[in-house]
């Protein structure tokens, strides 16, 4: 028979292990894919200080071509993309430090079809490996400790799916053993251990939006629909019918349970879906809101995001979600992006200012602002671990010291 002591310590050797792995969950605050832990723009993250009397200290600096990718950050390693000299290059710094850990070029076009070109999608991160999908179809498995190739293939070579106006952009999804790309009309989805394909869609125009998980189903926007297939197979669930100029259904859609926000710039505006089935409900529309790169993000009951394009005065917008009513609007923000954290916004304004201010409908009200660059700045800052990484379109990548 056990002792009451031997019962305790049995007890104890059970549940520290539990509580370090607990901690472990707790402290972790990695960016390991586009718009974050939970594709949604947030960071529960709030072990960093959103008042700042003066400039936020910078942490760190780098120079990374050409293009509008965003950072991931994952187990200690921060990773981009840009473009110089006829390639592209992937590289990999130390979170922390900003100390180059490796990088791999690759020849590329430059793409500056209306506009400068460079790269425009972003990598992912999983456990030791770097994903990256190219505005070519180049489609890289890296080692993320070395940067060695395990594997690579062109995904419209395997797929025959056309290469959209401005190529393929967004970021892979990993779905259990699953990659999952906008690629094709509704997607297709490659062995990520292999990078062989396991199913595709009709070979037709893709959006820009990266897959978002929804359930067992994958929400794209295409070049004419939003839409949601089943992540394993492939099988189309709904769709709705979504045009926009150009094809540029580029914003990843907003879920709160079963209704998504869906929204896309050039004067479309955005609606409310309620998802019945096969055949999803608008519950409202507006023009309040244009997103035409940058999803907004739901926080609390309101959309927080950037109302107009690249071609106007972009305001910074709060929506209410239940009703597309607009609460406030901070004009001349630009063709920016933001996330939450610890219910507060952190913002880049197309013209490269950080803005910090708290989350909330009543009013637009900041605590910091700190200009880090020059426009244009399209990409949504990323918070991971007190730093906050900022990147323009020149290639230039500032990275703020928020402790």
């Amino acid at each position: 028979m056990n002792s009451p002591n031997s019962k305790t310590a049995q007890l104890l050797t059970l549940l520290i292990p539990l509580a370090f792995t607990a901690t472990l969950k707790t402290n972790a605050a990695d960016w390991p894919h586009f718009r974050g832990p939970n594709h949604n723009g947030i960071s529960s993250e709030k072990e960093w200080r959103s008042k700042w009397p003066g400039e936020i200290p910078v942490a760190w600096k780098a120079e990374v071509g050409l293009g509008f990718s965003s950072v991931v950050v994952s187990q200690g390693r921060a990773a981009t993309v840009g473009h110089a000299d006829g390639k592209d290059t992937v590289f990999c710094f130390d979170a922390n430090s900003g100390k180059p850990l490796w990088k791999h070029s690759y020849p590329a076009e430059l793409g500056d079809k209306f506009f400068e070109g460079g790269t425009t999608g972003t990598p992912t991160f999983e456990g030791d490996r770097l994903y990256w999908l190219s505005r070519w179809g180049n489609l890289f498995c890296f080692e993320a400790t070395t940067g060695k190739i395990i594997w690579e293939t062109n995904v419209a070579t395997d797929t025959g799916a056309p290469l959209p106006m401005w190529g393929f952009t967004g970021a892979p999804l990993v779905s259990d053993s699953l990659l999952i790309l906008n690629v094709g009309e509704a997607g297709a989805a490659f062995d990520k251990s292999t990078g062989k394909l396991v199913w595709k869609s009709e070979p037709k125009d893709a959006g820009y939006s990266t897959p978002l998980p929804f359930g067992d189903l994958a929400l794209f926007g295409s070049s004419k629909n939003y839409l949601a297939v089943n992540r394993k197979t492939g099988a189309e669930a709904w769709r709705v019918r979504w045009i926009t100029e150009y094809g540029v259904n580029a914003a990843d859609p907003v879920v709160l349970e079963n209704q998504i926000f869906i929204s896309s710039g050039y004067g479309k505006g955005g609606t409310l879906l309620k998802i019945n089935g096969s055949n999803p409900e608008e519950i409202w529309k507006t023009k309040k809101l244009r997103t035409q790169m940058n999803a907004a993000v739901l926080h609390e009951g309101h959309l927080y995001g950037v109302d107009g394009d690249t071609t106007q005065k972009a305001s910074l917008k709060c929506v209410e979600f239940a009703t597309g009513e607009e609460k406030w609007s901070e004009p001349g923000f630009g063709s920016g992006g933001l996330i939450v954290a610890n219910g507060h916004l952190l913002a880049l304004s197309g013209n490269g200012e950080v803005v910090i201010a708290p989350a909330i409908p009543t009013e637009f009200k900041p605590t910091a602002r700190t200009q880090v660059f020059g426009p244009k700045a399209w990409t949504a800052p990323v918070l991971a671990n007190g730093l906050l990484y900022c990147r323009n379109n020149r290639g230039e990548l500032v990275v703020l010291n928020l402790h």
